[in-house]
């Protein structure tokens, strides 16, 4: 074997997996945006449109996650540890899978136009997808940058305001809400979308480890 091409071996593809994440991270950006269009509808030609985007994006994730984990494989020397990197992959497909069943439900639990409490858990889910991909981004300069810190207090700002609306919109439903199926759908659906902001919390973990590891 010629030298160039033991060396390449051990040569650290950060370019390869820094591509991937930054266009998973991208991919999420655009389902939180198409899941703010779908929380603004009623059922029919535009929902099952949007439901179906959402979905074909989901699995190009679950394709990107797929590839990072293959490349994982393959590279005996990686620019950020391995476990790091599988962590930040999964955290990613998570917040990914999220999106979409939150988007579901609303066809699975047969939901007219969602209220506004649906629209506000799902505007936080776009904020902290949005945070995530400016993280991700500068993870290519995480020696050079303490932006981390930043990022890390507007997820965890972002995260504590998704409690904040999920508290009082929960403490509403039984309050108010009579029909217990009724109950039961909205529970389910703001707990999913919830649940979405705090994947995105988890990504933004995984990036605060990576960068105070690294910087």
């Amino acid at each position: 074997m010629a030298l160039d091409q033991l060396l390449s071996i051990f040569k650290p593809r950060d370019r390869v997996f820094f591509y991937h994440f930054e266009a998973s991270a991208a991919n999420v950006l655009k389902m939180s945006e198409d899941l703010m269009a779908i929380m603004n509808t009623e059922p029919g030609s535009q929902r099952t449109a949007l439901l179906e985007r959402l979905e074909i994006a989901e699995r190009a994730n679950d394709d990107l996650t797929h590839t990072i984990f293959t490349d994982l494989a393959r590279n005996f020397i990686t620019p950020i540890d391995r476990e790091d990197i599988h962590s930040l992959a999964t955290s990613l497909d998570d917040v990914a899978d999220f999106i979409l069943a939150s988007a579901k439900n609303l066809e699975l639990f047969g939901i007219g136009k969602p209220d506004q409490t649906c629209s506000e858990l799902a505007r936080l889910v776009n904020e902290g997808a949005h945070i995530v991909q400016l993280a991700v981004q500068n993870l290519r300069r995480m020696h050079k940058s303490n932006a981390h810190m930043e990022f890390v207090v507007q997820i965890n700002s972002m995260e504590n305001q998704a409690d904040e609306v999920y508290d009082r919109a929960i403490q509403k439903l039984f309050a108010n809400e009579k029909d217990p199926i009724a109950l039961i759908k909205l529970r389910d659906l703001y707990s999913t979308l919830e649940l979405a902001t705090d994947k995105c919390e988890d990504v933004g973990n995984v990036l605060e480890s990576i960068m105070l590891k690294y910087a």
